[in-house]
């Protein structure tokens, strides 16, 4: 059986969301209505952690796709917290599917809930080269390419 559960958070501004267990067909639907609920309550920045998420299918990705394209056209924020090896499901899954690019990806809910060190900035703040960036984010050169 699939299983899923969301604490969900209010710190200033922004939506915080816990997400554990699995994200798929099954589940996905109950994120997005969380997701427009949030919206339509007026909440526009929104963090989703998924660091204990341990499956995440293309329905789990449709819907993270599908929160950042609600969000922007509202002049909201989204940002999703994976963990912090990159080694986690979830970050896999978003690389193979070239989509990682499109979000901004932190390691703890504090940093993004501040701004600071998305993931990207804090491997470079760690003298980690670029070309190892990409390797440790998931990312292929490919995946540097604007959409």
């Amino acid at each position: 059986m699939t299983t899923i559960e969301v604490d969900e958070n209010e710190n200033g501004s922004w939506t915080v969301f816990r997400v554990r267990g699995e994200l798929d067909l099954v589940t996905s639907p109950g994120i997005r209505r969380r997701v427009h609920g949030a919206v339509a309550g007026g909440r526009h920045d929104l963090v989703i952690d998924l660091s204990a998420v341990r499956f995440c299918d293309s329905s789990g990705v449709g819907v993270l796709i599908a929160a950042r394209r609600l969000l922007r056209s509202c002049g909201g924020r989204l940002r999703l917290i994976l963990p912090e090896d990159r080694e986690g499901h979830v970050g896999r899954v978003l690389a193979a599917l070239g989509v990682r690019r499109l979000f901004e990806v932190y390691e703890n809910v504090a940093g993004a809930l501040t701004g600071t060190d998305p993931v990207d900035a804090a491997l470079a703040s760690a003298g980690v080269a670029a070309a190892d960036r990409l390797t440790a984010t998931g990312l292929t050169a490919t995946d540097r390419i604007a959409p």
